[in-house]
């Protein structure tokens, strides 16, 4: 399926996206990009088109680590201008979920360089996706 494109509030094409906020005994799962935007991100990825929100939380968090979303709460949902991604698009509507999922991450996608758990202490000490050192330092969590 293709991502959902919309027109941003200033008329540039716009893409949706979800994010996962994962923690588990007081770590975060986050992966290593191997393609643009790169760095240490949470789980995310497009909206594709016919698709809600919450689908497609689901469907990347299994995607990108193959755990299973068992509960979330939507903690943001907001434009943001800047954030450009490897299909060229800068503007991203985003929903922003704080999750909890069972399993154990896996190394699935050939986007993804490694998946691990890291304290905020760790975060604050590596190169993360501009969108993700932005939300983590948002939430407090950096």
């Amino acid at each position: 399926m293709a991502a959902k494109i919309g027109k941003s509030k200033d008329g540039h094409l716009m893409h949706y996206s979800v994010g996962a906020i994962i923690e588990r005994g007081g770590k975060y799962l986050m992966i290593d990009r191997a393609v643009l935007p790169y760095g240490f991100a949470c789980i995310a990825g497009h909206i594709e088109t016919g698709e809600d929100p919450m689908t497609a939380l689901a469907r990347e968090v299994e995607e990108e680590s193959g755990m299973k979303v068992q509960g979330c709460e939507k903690i943001l949902e907001t434009e943001v201008g800047w954030n450009l991604c490897s299909r060229g698009i800068r503007v991203h509507y985003w929903h922003l979920f704080e999750c909890v999922a069972e399993g154990d991450p896996v190394l699935f996608s050939a986007e993804e360089k490694s998946i691990g758990w890291y304290s905020p202490e760790e975060l604050g000490k590596m190169k993360l996706e501009p969108i993700w050192e932005y939300w983590l330092k948002k939430r407090g969590i950096i």
